[in-house]
């Protein structure tokens, strides 16, 4: 028997020595631990001693063999995958170790490139199963804030966060990648707030132009413009003692920047055609999932209006860093449309929360929404199934990454591999430079110049 230090932790049984001592050398040089056995009974009795994430075990063994040790264990630790070894690759081996409860089986001589793939993805099965289960034996008390939902570190620090940020009134700007719930969170902060009572009013900044932004931020007296048949307050006034949320603040025009920040600091508003200054109590909270510091450098944002409404800032984690959320949030979802559609259905079938947890949600929590709306709606069972969920999430391979549109089989110099990785790195942030440069271990002069030497 032999062990390293390693994330993993593989147990390899096999009656032949030289085939234990071959695969533990291989998996040791690709960063794997492992310990080994000559015998089935051995392995069992280290099985209750130590935690394994994988048990690779050859078929044909004197006493125990690995098919009957594969049916043990299916009932004593059914948390760890079994990958069988064999030299006799015919389908019937195969059928009989899946029936005594194997996850996978190779053949025999071992391609150790493709152990490494099969270890990997036992590996991952493991985690994924273990975080099912940690969920399903969790408890929901106090880890929520306003209507936000979820348990993982990540979440728990920002209602931590959110908290002290709902009992000041200073402004607050929210970011993260798109689909994050960044108007939730908004709306949370404000129902947490002294203002609670008063309106919340939001608007988008990048769904109007510049003419009608103005005018439905500032207000307008009749006559200002064409059309203008009447006169208008604007949602200053109309979130006056509230809350006013300027999403997609990155999307504003510069020139009505300089309104907005006259307006913050003076604390009045005057209609577009009007010579009144109106004065106003209003928190502003802004959102957006563009990189502001860039903006700011590059003469897109005003510098002054950057810092006016990031007093407070707090960004929003990735629905992929969120862990078993996921699945937190799919079961919501799931209930929510459920009811709405009258369907009888009682939650995912086997299989279905692995498939939500592997998959990497560039989306967010807007694009879980939209997933489980579309399964119950296309389901025609009791629970949801993975025939449910869209193509792109059944047939996602965390393993396998193609970055800028790389073939695997495409040649290419390692400049190239570099330039395509920080575009894709670039297009995960939304543009955003800061988290671009944080993923990469780069400053944003140098993601700028690298960029920059390829055009």
């Amino acid at each position: 028997m032999n062990s390293t230090k390693s994330n993993a932790n593989v147990l390899i049984v096999d009656d032949e020595r030289n085939m234990c001592e071959l695969i533990e050398t291989d998996l040791r040089l690709r960063g794997i631990a492992s310990q080994w056995f000559t015998s089935a009974d051995q392995a069992l009795a280290a099985i209750h001693q130590h935690d394994f994430d994988v048990i690779l075990t050859d078929v044909r063994m004197p006493g125990t063999t690995g098919l009957q040790l594969c049916q043990q264990l299916s009932q004593s630790r059914p948390d760890i995958p079994v990958i069988v070894m064999t030299a006799f690759g015919t389908l019937e081996t195969a059928i009989a170790a899946m029936r005594s409860g194997a996850y996978d089986f190779i053949t025999k001589p071992i391609e150790m490139d493709l152990l490494s793939i099969t270890l990997g993805r036992a590996i991952e099965h493991r985690r994924l199963t273990q975080q099912v289960r940690l969920l399903e034996s969790s408890q929901d008390a106090a880890t929520s804030f306003g209507d936000l939902l979820g348990q993982s570190p990540a979440m728990r620090k920002l209602y931590d966060q959110l908290g002290q940020i709902a009992a000041a009134d200073a402004a607050v700007l929210i970011t993260g990648e798109s689909g994050t719930g960044k108007e939730l969170v908004a709306r949370s902060i404000h129902a947490g707030s002294r203002r609670s009572d008063q309106p919340f009013v939001a608007v988008n900044c990048a769904a109007l132009t510049e003419t009608l932004l103005e005018s439905e931020l500032f207000g307008h007296v009749k006559g200002a413009f064409t059309d203008a048949r009447g006169g208008r307050r604007g949602l200053f006034l109309e979130a006056d003692s509230g809350t006013l949320f300027l999403d997609e603040m990155g999307e504003m025009p510069v020139s009505l920047q300089v309104k907005l920040l006259r307006a913050l600091e003076e604390r009045t508003v005057r209609a577009v055609g009007s010579d009144k200054e109106t004065p106003f109590d209003v928190r502003v909270l802004a959102a957006t999932n563009r990189d502001l510091e860039t903006a700011v450098a590059e003469g897109r944002f005003r510098e002054d209006l950057y810092y006016r409404i990031n007093v407070i800032g707090i960004e929003l984690p990735p629905l992929r860093s969120r862990g078993a959320d996921i699945l937190r949030l799919a079961e919501h979802f799931q209930k929510q449309f459920s009811q709405r559609e009258d369907k009888p259905i009682t939650g995912l079938a086997d299989g279905v929360a692995e498939k939500l947890l592997s998959y990497s949600w560039p989306g967010n929590v807007r694009e879980l929404r939209n997933v489980m709306e579309r399964a119950v709606a296309l389901t025609r069972y009791d629970k949801i199934t993975i025939e449910d969920l869209p193509d792109k999430i059944r047939d996602f391979r965390s393993g396998t990454v193609y970055i800028g549109g790389l073939d695997p089989d495409e040649l290419v110099s390692m400049e190239e591999i570099e330039r395509r990785y920080i575009t894709h790195v670039l297009d995960a942030t939304g543009g955003n430079q800061t988290q671009a440069a944080r993923i990469l271990g780069l400053d944003r002069k140098t993601i700028y110049r690298k960029l920059k030497s390829d055009l």
